[in-house]
């Protein structure tokens, strides 16, 4: 039974053959670019064709260093790169990353070859860049003393930071003995110590711009202690001397741009971080305040003397409700009493009266019952000597002394006999 395959599967398949062709994985093909765009992205889109053929071509924003013109179309190039495929297209295209124009061969290889040279050595390696010092105040410049990136060095430092001094170490940019000259200016402004050195020119072809593409520019860039700021040309021109530096600046005017600090933002931001530090110290020392507040109320809390007082106070408190709880129990008793008295004085009138009439009852009865009154009727009362009464003529014999009340007195007498009745 045949074996029946997806489209996919027949791409990658391939575009595995493909990448697997050690030709295609690095090869330059020359020819004459047309249907040229530029993308918004940065990416380049492109064809290039001779008499017999054509190949699309692709070269990818991150790899427009490998650019050092503007390409349009019509020009004839050689492009180096790798051929591969696009899977979701099932279509091959050149991927670029390096293109230069036929013609300047000679030099393009002699820059090839010493790129690829020193790059093995590890001078562009990104480990060894040292940053850009954020506030440069001495910024040290090698560059023609008469050409057109030193004025516009010198007017993008007066706008941005009057204060900043610029040192300028005049060089040879073009020519016999440039390379040398600008190697000098480099070790010369490193030994001033100043902050960061700007290396450029202005723009220029392949062969004005030779003397940035040499090894003792590159070597000085390198072992240069201070941080080096390459700016040679126009954003399109790539020299060996913007590998080799710290940082790379499209031109001379935005190398200006990225050394000298704007003195106006910077006195903005000096001005926010004031604030905001005033600010901060302000809530600090309030938030510091609050805190002394509550140890000192935690502490008086605490100490003897606010224990003391407090004690104070709950005792004050504590008379104070006592001596108020003790005159509202005594204004209590107080109409206590005079309701007791008051009750007392209608009910002792009533008694009284109650009393008198028992009194007066108790005499009258009394008076019945006084021995007196009856002695008054003419009856007596007779003892004995010890005083007894003299009841029975059994307590008597012949001549006790007896004595006898009457009325008005007694009668003392002796018994001569004694009679028995009945």
């Amino acid at each position: 039974m045949e074996a029946v395959y997806s489209v996919s599967q027949v791409n990658r398949y391939i575009k595995r053959i493909f990448s697997e062709d050690v030709l295609l994985a690095s090869v330059f093909i020359r020819g004459e670019v047309s249907n040229c765009k530029y993308h918004t992205s940065g990416h380049i889109y492109f064809s290039l064709k001779d008499e017999g053929a054509a190949i699309s071509c692709i070269m990818f924003a991150g790899n427009r260093r490998g650019l050092s013109f503007p390409m349009k179309d019509g020009d004839r190039v050689i492009c180096g790169g790798s051929v591969e495929v696009y899977e979701r297209d099932g279509k091959y295209q050149l991927y670029a990353r390096e293109i230069r124009r036929e013609g300047a061969g000679v030099l393009y290889e002699r820059f090839l070859a010493l790129k690829k040279e020193l790059e093995e050595m590890g001078m562009f390696d990104a480990r060894y860049k040292m940053p850009i010092p954020k506030y440069a105040m001495r910024v040290g410049i090698v560059t023609a003393p008469t050409g057109a990136a030193i004025r516009d060095i010198q007017n993008i430092a007066k706008r941005r930071n009057p204060y900043v001094q610029l040192i300028l170490s005049p060089a040879l940019v073009q020519g016999e003995g440039a390379a040398a000259s600008i190697a000098h200016g480099i070790e010369a402004l490193d030994r001033k110590g100043v902050d960061v050195i700007i290396v450029g020119r202005g723009g220029g072809s392949l062969e004005d711009l030779w003397a940035f593409n040499e090894e003792a520019v590159a070597r000085a860039i390198f072992y240069c202690e201070t941080p080096v700021i390459s700016a040679v040309g126009h954003e399109t021109d790539t020299t060996i001397a913007d590998y080799a530096a710290d940082l790379r600046a499209p031109t001379p005017s935005a190398a200006a741009e990225l050394a000298v600090f704007d003195y106006t933002k910077f006195c903005e931001r000096m001005e926010g971080c004031r604030s905001a530090l005033k600010r901060r110290t302000e809530s600090e020392i309030a938030a510091a305040r609050g805190n002394i507040r509550w140890y000192q109320a935690r502490l008086a809390a605490l100490s003897p003397a606010s224990r003391l007082n407090d004690r104070r106070r709950r005792l004050a408190d504590a008379e104070e409700r006592m001596s108020d709880s003790m005159q509202k129990k005594l204004e209590e008793a107080r109409k206590k009493e005079q309701d007791f008295r008051r009750y007392l004085s209608e009910n002792e009138i009533k008694l009284l009266e109650s009393r008198k009439i028992r009194y007066a009852m108790l005499i009258e009865r009394f008076k019945g019952l006084n021995p007196l009154d009856k002695l008054k009727q003419g009856f007596s009362y007779v003892t004995d000597s010890n005083r007894k009464a003299v009841v029975s003529i059994a307590q008597v014999k012949r001549g006790d002394m007896l004595r006898i009340r009457v009325a008005d007195g007694s009668i003392a007498a002796e018994a001569r006999e004694t009679e028995k009745d009945g």
